[in-house]
């Protein structure tokens, strides 16, 4: 436990505490990161020590930055230290429920309300972020890391193929950009009272904000109704069908791109667990999305949504003439 210690004590908050007053508890949960409970008196925090070679794809000093914004907005744990050179970060310790715990959302019906809700608060925070995450340009940086260290699993290339299709339609119909959570899997959500809370901010940065929805419904295993309270939450409406579209097509997207993830974790050693499987399951679901009956229709309805409708004209016949003449635009 000495590193422990170690960079507690590079925390000027800790620098003066002796060892014998801190009392430290491994915290579960993470994948790539190791965290403490560091209970000193009567003041909780958790210390986060980052994984080897987890800067190779994570923008440390926009974690910081986005990190302490979402945490002034009040849906992140308050941030009291950070070392963006190697990820060392504090915070305080949130008296909650991981999501991810016993039952998570499959136990709380008004669960998938609450955590649209909560990315809303995100999404409306503007253009505040520092970094923008791009799943397609994050799964090429994965690969770049990949590059002769990996013999590309049965199936990839023709994920690949269908990813670039999907790329091409979200790229007709473009999104505006706002601050998102990026990995909002049910382990970084914490009930607190019935408050949620996000943490872990690693992948944070601007993006479609259905991302983060789809992302939310494919890691806590949403089915049609969990998607249906989540996205007339999110709305304050009833969804069109465009919308559950793009929901559908980010939820490929999602598999595809952890499961890259995956395979980067399975390359780089990371033992906490089988990344190799983890990677191979994720990209099994992504293909199955991709090649299903209504996939097609999906991007379909993505890529025309994006298209400016056509104009229809509203037409009066003159007195006296044979030819309408044209009044009026739709839009006035």
């Amino acid at each position: 436990m000495d590193h422990v210690y170690a960079a507690l004590a590079r925390v000027p908050l800790f620098g003066d505490v002796q060892r014998e007053v801190v009392k430290l508890d491994r915290l579960g949960g993470a994948l790539t990161n190791t965290c403490y409970k560091v209970t000193t008196g009567n003041s909780a925090y958790v210390l986060r020590l980052a994984g080897e070679d987890t800067s190779d794809f994570i923008d440390r000093t926009a974690e910081e930055h986005n990190a302490r914004v979402a945490a002034g907005a009040g849906v992140n744990a308050e941030v009291v230290y950070f070392d963006a050179r190697d990820g060392t970060m504090v915070t305080r310790f949130i008296e909650g429920v991981s999501m991810n715990a016993g039952n998570g959302f499959g136990s709380d019906p008004g669960a998938p309300v609450r955590a649209a809700r909560a990315l809303g608060r995100v999404h409306r925070l503007g253009r505040v972020f520092r970094s923008r995450f791009d799943a397609f340009d994050a799964i090429d940086g994965y690969l770049d890391l990949l590059r002769g260290q990996w013999a590309p699993p049965e199936g990839y290339h023709e994920v690949g193929r269908k990813a670039r299709v999907v790329r091409r339609a979200l790229k007709a119909s473009p999104a505006t950009l706002v601050p998102c959570h990026n990995d909002p899997w049910p382990g970084n959500l914490l009930d607190a009272d019935g408050r949620l809370y996000l943490i872990d901010w690693e992948y944070s940065g601007m993006n479609d904000p259905v991302w983060d929805l789809a992302d939310l419904s494919v890691e806590a295993g949403f089915g049609p109704r969990q998607d249906r309270a989540m996205m007339e939450a999110y709305h304050a409406a009833v969804p069109s069908p465009a919308h559950y579209a793009r929901l559908e097509v980010y939820k490929a997207m999602s598999d595809l791109h952890w499961s890259i993830w995956g395979f980067v974790q399975h390359a780089k050693g990371n033992p906490t667990e089988d990344f190799w499987s983890y990677g191979l399951e994720r990209l099994a679901r992504a293909r199955a999305r991709m090649v299903s009956a209504d996939f097609s229709r999906y991007l379909s309805m993505v890529r025309d949504s994006g298209r400016p409708r056509a104009t229809k004209r509203a037409y009066r016949l003159e007195p006296g003439k044979r030819k309408p003449v044209r009044t009026v635009p739709e839009n006035g």
